[in-house]
């Protein structure tokens, strides 16, 4: 089998992370947010990867040929000299794509975290017979999106409507998609929705089935949702692989810890924490509700709050970090520092507290 990952632009509601990697490349949980998704995909027995790319493909490429050798998977890209949308990148990587199986491929948002339930999936739509799956998933409010309709019994779908003033349904769009070769003779090359040009006509011809994704589902493509992600992951994992989780006196709650980290005495870490690789966390220091990524140092009695700290930063003694502050790569919090929702470019020294939520250049 084969699988398509939309990988697509620059990444610019996860700035400043996205300055210094392509968005896929971004550490999420400890790995690389694409890592994920490819890591699901060979578990079910996917033998190639296609990742639909417009920005920085060699840095995407280069970084993923450790993980084809590792994974024992087959990563290639497919490269849009223009964006495509969500429908043009299958048109554009047919030929990678097709072969002689007539096997239906997956195709996956990258900014997608979930627990993959490819293998039901797979399932799903060889019982339905239609030509297209699409994943589907509950949300509390269903005005933000666009709202799939669908029989209840049989999973048909029936029609999309986009951010209904009026309830019609709770189930939105996950962004996984199983799809027979058959779909790609409905696409043209050029760039197109898959969401509001393709689906619908498959829908009008009773091919198109919606499979309710079981477990949690979040697009974490922004640092709140970030944060939120972090937190439905960790329980997953609480759920399905608790040995991955960190414990001891100094824990609270659900958190990952690189074994490469180092930890001081006194620090109380959690709820929903990750630690990368090579970080140094001194004594003292309260983390809750953070993604500490691979090189960091938090000095003495720092307080890190719903915040993400970028590659190789350090955050000095006795400073507060909280309310979604973003921290670039290399970027060093002085000691006592305040901030409050301060979204730090790379490469800077942070000398004055940051009182209200504001890009810091």
């Amino acid at each position: 089998m084969k699988a398509l990952i939309l990988v697509g632009g620059f990444g610019t509601r996860l700035r400043p992370l996205t300055l210094s990697f392509p968005k896929p490349l971004v550490d999420f949980a400890n790995k690389p947010m694409i890592l994920h998704q490819i890591e699901a995909l060979k578990a079910i027995g996917v033998s190639e990867v296609v990742l639909a790319i417009n920005y920085q493909p060699e840095v995407m490429l280069n970084f993923l040929k450790d993980f084809e050798t590792k994974l024992g998977i087959k990563i290639t890209c497919s490269q849009e000299t223009e964006p495509l949308g969500t429908a043009g990148p299958l048109a554009l990587a047919r030929d990678k794509l097709l072969d002689d199986s007539g096997e239906p491929f997956f195709v996956l948002n990258s900014d997608v975290i979930s627990e993959y339930p490819l293998k039901e999936m797979i399932a799903f739509h060889k019982s339905h017979g239609g030509e297209a799956s699409i994943m589907v998933t509950k949300v509390d409010e269903p005005s933000k999106y666009g709202v799939v309709v669908m029989e209840q019994s049989t999973g048909k779908v029936e029609k999309f409507v986009e951010k209904p003033k009026l309830f019609v349904g709770n189930k939105i769009n996950a962004g996984i998609y199983l799809l027979n070769p058959s779909v790609l003779d409905r696409i043209e090359l050029r760039p197109t929705s898959i969401e509001k040009e393709v689906f619908p006509k498959i829908a009008a011809e009773n091919k198109l089935y919606a499979m309710v994704l079981p477990g949690f589902w979040m697009d974490i493509g922004q640092p709140r949702d970030y944060i939120t992600g972090l937190r439905l992951y960790l329980d997953s994992l609480r759920k399905n692989s608790p040995s991955k989780l960190a414990n001891g006196p100094h824990i609270v709650g659900n958190v990952i810890v690189d074994e490469t980290a180092k930890i001081g005495e006194g620090c109380l870490i959690g709820p929903d924490v990750a630690i990368g690789p090579g970080c140094v966390v001194e004594s003292g220091v309260r983390l809750s509700r953070c993604t500490v990524m691979r090189g960091v140092r938090i000095k003495k009695h720092a307080c890190i709050s719903s915040s993400i700290i970028g590659w190789h930063s350090t955050v000095g003694q006795w400073a507060r970090v909280e309310n979604m502050t973003i921290l670039g790569e290399d970027v060093h919090v002085c000691d006592e520092i305040y901030s409050n929702g301060g979204v730090v470019l790379p490469h800077k020294e942070i000398k004055a507290s940051i009182l209200k939520p504001e890009i810091v250049m």
